[in-house]
């Protein structure tokens, strides 16, 4: 196929690995000895290398290493992955998560380059889709192996996800060529929006962003204005979620009374079903504005997060059968995030595109680190039914902003 290379299977091994794999059975391994802080923990290290994505991206494009930092994101994800079993200590898990995050923000961000670098600028969004079709369907893969193996021995699915994060290389060496050297006078825009289930950790689009202090200049001089104000509603709502996410096996099981088999299968089938929703995302997006459909997805979200915890607080009969439903909402309403932020940040964003971007990918990965790190300490300290809540209180906070904010109008933002 046209748009389509070897190296892509790396994409795909990489989705089942990182974004499939990993955050299922982290927790699932974490709560075998420890408890919901230590979780948080855990998955805010795992989040936290996104942020590093500029250094990547800087020492890729000025000393042209893109192979060698592709091959090393690869194979740093899945060390962190194979070791993580080995030990029972907070301080080793928390570094083997921030080892693999560290790897699969270098993979990822010298991946998109590998399109953006060798490839002309016409064909950028077509590789790019392809290379997401990849991810999201190791992803789905990985998710639903999770859920054979997450119930029965967890370890043997990060040796898992190291196996194939390791055997993610050989496609690699064989099919990236050497780029062609082009320099870039600003770093090119990627606004594609993320066609493929929500992780806090587990987008490569949000993982690829050129962060400077230019930008952050920019940033906080129009902090006030709708750009500003949107990445803060952005932040709150997001990181709500995000803690939602870094739990989900642990939560459903301990709150849902749902196995982890269960539960990974239930999101496989909420991600894959997400796919169908992102092309009408994107008319309705044009014909109504990206703000209301940003809105609507937020309440959307807001709604279902409100099921949730009245389901954690009120035991009922199949309570499970019912979170997972509307858990089900939770990812459709990523695919109407998707598509509308990515159009609100193009429109917003007060001087150039390109730093608009790297400022909201920034944004989305340090929000997946607050939510997880705010969401173990909140289930320590009063239950795992404390995590939806935050949901709550996070969305309501950005749905607020953005109703209370002086943006542009639906259709000028539609019409840019």
């Amino acid at each position: 196929m046209k748009w389509v290379e070897t190296w892509y299977i790396s994409y795909a091994l990489l989705g089942l690995a990182a974004a499939g794999l990993i955050p299922i059975l982290l927790p699932l391994v974490i709560s075998q000895t420890g408890g919901a802080a230590d979780i948080g923990l855990v998955m805010a290290a795992f989040s936290l290398g996104g942020l590093s994505a500029p250094i990547w991206g800087s020492l890729a494009d000025r000393f042209r290493l893109h192979r060698q930092l592709l091959m090393a994101g690869l194979f740093e994800t899945a060390l962190g992955a194979a070791l993580f079993p080995f030990t029972r200590s907070l301080s080793p898990h928390l570094f083997l998560a921030f080892l693999s995050s560290i790897g699969l923000a270098a993979a990822s961000t010298v991946a998109n380059l590998f399109i953006v670098e060798v490839h002309p600028e016409q064909e950028w969004d077509s590789r790019i889709g392809w290379l997401q079709t990849f991810y999201g369907g190791g992803q789905v893969i990985g998710l639903v192996l999770a859920g054979f193996i997450g119930q029965r021995r967890p370890e043997f699915g990060l040796w898992l996800a190291g196996g194939a994060g390791t055997l993610a290389i050989i496609p690699a060496l064989i099919g990236t060529r050497r780029n062609s050297g082009v320099s870039f006078p600003q770093p090119p825009l990627l606004a594609r929006p993320v066609h493929h289930a929500e992780w806090p950790a587990g987008s490569p689009q949000h993982l690829y962003h050129h962060l400077t202090i230019k930008a952050l200049k920019t940033f906080f001089a129009s902090f006030r204005s709708s750009f500003g104000l949107f990445l803060f509603a952005w932040l709150l709502s997001f990181a709500g979620s995000a803690a939602f996410f870094s739990f989900y096996p642990v939560l459903m099981q301990n709150t849902y009374g749902l196995q982890p088999g269960v539960s990974s299968a239930g999101y496989a089938a909420a991600a894959g079903l997400g796919l169908i929703l992102y092309a009408p995302a994107g008319k309705w997006s044009g014909r109504r504005g990206p703000l209301l459909v940003l809105r609507g997805a937020l309440v959307l979200r807001l709604a279902a997060f409100i099921v949730l915890t009245l389901l954690a607080v009120v035991s009922i009969h199949e309570r499970g059968w019912i979170a997972l439903l509307f858990f089900l909402f939770v990812v459709l309403a990523w695919s109407l995030l998707s598509v509308s932020s990515t159009a609100l940040v193009a429109s917003l964003s007060p001087k150039n595109e390109g730093e608009g971007m790297g400022i909201f990918n920034a944004v989305t990965a340090l929000s997946g680190v607050i939510g997880a790190v705010l969401g173990g300490w909140g289930a320590d300290r009063w239950g795992y039914v404390a995590i939806p809540v935050m949901g709550i209180v996070g969305i309501s906070a950005g749905f607020l902003i953005l109703v209370l904010t002086k943006a542009k109008s639906a259709s000028e933002v539609g019409a840019k």
